[in-house]
């Protein structure tokens, strides 16, 4: 939030307005966007071709690593969907819009939530990938969101109908929540969590399980685990021991500019986590890839030893400008980095404490924990009654992420006097319709592979 807009917020306290004065404002939307308007799918009217898209966003990466982002997209249409954030956010910027925006992820497939631990211990689960966030329409996220969960599913062998299911439940518990945070005091709607008790609340019972295999397994992920596994002790200092080609030794000259960096990063955390992060020594630095949208952009883990054994290892991420930043009305940030962690920051209910930013060797990164207890559930594993369930769970998750933003009683508003069902068919449709796109521009990617114009790697899993 910059200087201006804190000036204004801190101008307004203490002006009251009667909600139903909000609600109001929420519902003259319909008479400019009727519900049935989010139905139709629109393509940007420059629309690259997959070849171009490709190239236009390949361009920075590591050379060498560019067929190795190629080929995961290649794997099936919801992992080209998952490296494709900004091809949809263009045909996006095509379609109808309420005029609300809150603060996106900019990237909300149904694989960006995931679980990771709180400062307290409790797993949570929430959005957990900010690389695209900006302030924007919020129907943006759930149009992505549902759009992925038709093409997780049809990946995971689900039929239409429970395709359908679970991208019109996601909808519905996005309303859900709104309203019902609309009405609770802003304190109790502001600190809201996605624990386990979410999962009652949106009736995704169902998910249950998949939810405590996946909390139990993300507990145990950790930086002493990772340590453990991947690192050894020199005779002088503890190393990490390497896996070529996704993780790889740093040169020296890397290894000392990412040391540099770092009392520029201690700098941008909160005053009381200056003093912790402060006690650790650096033992080493390496390179990793990371997943399928950020395959080819550096990416550091940095070993750190603190107390006796204790190892906590962080990740440095390179921040690339928002693949939405060209189709919305937003000022380029400064610090890229900057500009994702104060997204999450504002999004997320809880935050990584050790989250920050840098600079090394002039590009803009962001540092947090590697290993915070994270954890995912796959979406395209769920069964058809799993996967509802889990467009429920997302749906109200996406919901509580946009009202830390967007007064949650304007979208309240919008929903209000009947007629959420045909909300809820518009989104789907508008799911379906960018589902048959974008298994379209799949089948192109394959082709252009099989003709030698992309050069692509595959992995053995």
């Amino acid at each position: 939030m910059g200087e201006r807009v804190r000036a204004e917020a801190a101008a307004a306290l203490g002006r009251w307005i009667e909600p139903e004065e909000v609600y109001a404002e929420g519902r003259a939307l319909r008479s400019s966007v009727d519900f049935k308007a989010h139905r139709t799918m629109s393509l940007a009217p420059d629309r690259p071709s997959v070849l171009e898209f490709l190239r236009a966003t390949n361009e920075g990466r590591l050379e060498n690593l560019v067929p190795l982002r190629v080929g995961r997209m290649l794997g099936n249409p919801f992992a080209f969907f998952r490296g494709a954030a900004g091809l949809q956010a263009g045909d996006l910027a095509a379609g109808c819009s309420t005029g609300l925006h809150a603060q996106l992820c900019g990237d909300a497939h149904a694989a960006n939530f995931g679980l990771y631990g709180t400062p307290e211990g409790q797993i949570v689960m929430d959005i957990n990938d900010f690389d695209e966030t900006l302030p924007g329409p919020w129907e943006w996220d759930l149009k992505r969101l549902v759009a992925s969960l038709v093409l997780a599913g049809r990946v995971g062998g689900v039929s239409d109908k429970g395709c359908r299911d679970a991208a019109e439940d996601a909808v519905s518990a996005y309303r859900d929540t709104i309203k019902h945070l609309a009405e609770l005091p802003f304190l109790d709607s502001w600190t809201a969590l996605g624990d386990e008790s979410t999962l009652s609340k949106v009736k995704a019972d169902d998910l249950l399980n998949d939810f405590s295999k996946a909390a139990e397994k993300s507990r145990k992920n950790t930086s002493a685990k990772f340590a453990a596994k991947w690192t050894a002790h020199d005779g002088e200092k503890w190393r990490f021991v390497t896996n070529p080609p996704t993780f790889t030794e740093a040169t020296p000259p890397t290894k000392a500019a990412v040391i540099a960096s770092l009392p520029s990063y201690v700098d941008t955390l909160r005053e009381s986590r200056t003093n912790l992060i402060m006690r650790y020594g650096v033992s080493d630095v390496a390179f990793r890839v990371v997943g399928t949208g950020s395959v080819g952009l550096r990416n550091y883990l940095i070993l750190l030893h603190g107390n006796g054994s204790e190892a906590l290892v962080l990740q440095a991420k390179e921040a690339r400008p928002s693949a939405l930043q060209p189709f919305l009305d937003v000022e380029p940030p400064k610090h890229e980095g900057k500009r994702i962690v104060h997204g999450a920051r504002l999004v997320q209910a809880e935050t990584d404490i050790l989250l920050g930013w840098t600079t090394i060797e002039g590009r803009h990164f962001i540092v947090r924990q590697f290993r915070n207890r994270k954890g995912e559930i796959d979406p395209t594993r769920l069964k058809r009654d799993d996967l509802d369930d889990y467009g429920r769970f997302a749906g109200a998750l996406l919901a509580r992420a946009h009202t830390r933003s967007l007064d949650p009683r304007l979208l309240a508003g919008y929903f209000q006097n009947g007629g959420g069902d045909d909300l809820d068919e518009a989104f789907a449709k508008y799911a379906f319709d960018y589902a048959d796109q974008t298994e379209a521009d799949h089948e192109e990617l394959t082709r252009l592979v099989r003709s030698g114009k992309l050069p692509a790697l595959v992995e053995d899993r």
